[in-house]
């Protein structure tokens, strides 16, 4: 169980579901930090996706479906894919192939979740970025075909637009703060 204090203070115990146990749209929502009205786009975006639907259209998610959407935010929302660049790895891969490249938790580590609480300086922001894109972007690696890799002056242009943003967005606060 889990324990959580209400606005008076009180102790209330949510049950804990088995990792086998079918989930609502609320707690998929809840669990992936995603609105609801966007687990329902991308079902009418992703085939690959189909909750069983019971009375009044109540979805039920399966284990599987909970992979397959925790990898697809993080396509669309770490790795900065497009509905339709998501789409198409779908596509090129089997279902199963995507939940199991989803299973690599060391692949999302590199990328950092919350920022630190110190200013970095753009530099070493930059660095930091690049390096966190560059690694998970090796872990991805296999997934993408060879024909849809970047070549190295690609991925060192991106790079370096890269810095440039992150110091122009450096400058933008420093201006918007004095």
């Amino acid at each position: 169980m889990i324990e959580a204090e209400d606005s008076e203070h009180a102790v209330v115990r949510k049950p804990v579901k088995s990792e086998a146990a079918f989930r609502t749209i609320s707690e998929v929502s809840e669990d992936l930090d995603v609105p609801q009205h966007v687990l329902r786009f991308w079902e009418s975006k992703f085939s690959q996706i189909k909750p069983l639907k019971r009375g009044g259209g109540r979805r039920y998610y399966r284990p599987e479906d909970l992979v397959l959407l925790k990898r697809i935010r993080d396509l669309l929302y770490k790795d900065g894919y497009t509905i339709r660049g998501v789409q198409k790895l779908l596509r090129d891969q089997s279902r199963g192939q995507v939940i199991a490249d989803a299973k690599p938790e060391a692949a999302m580590a590199a990328v950092p979740e919350e920022p630190s609480p110190e200013a970095p300086s753009p530099a070493s922001e930059t660095a930091s970025v690049v390096e966190a894109v560059t690694q998970a972007q090796l872990a991805l690696e296999p997934a993408v075909p060879a024909a849809e890799r970047l070549s190295s002056s690609h991925r060192k242009e991106l790079q370096e637009l890269l810095a440039e943003l992150l110091e122009l967005r450096s400058l933008l606060a420093k201006a918007h703060q004095g």
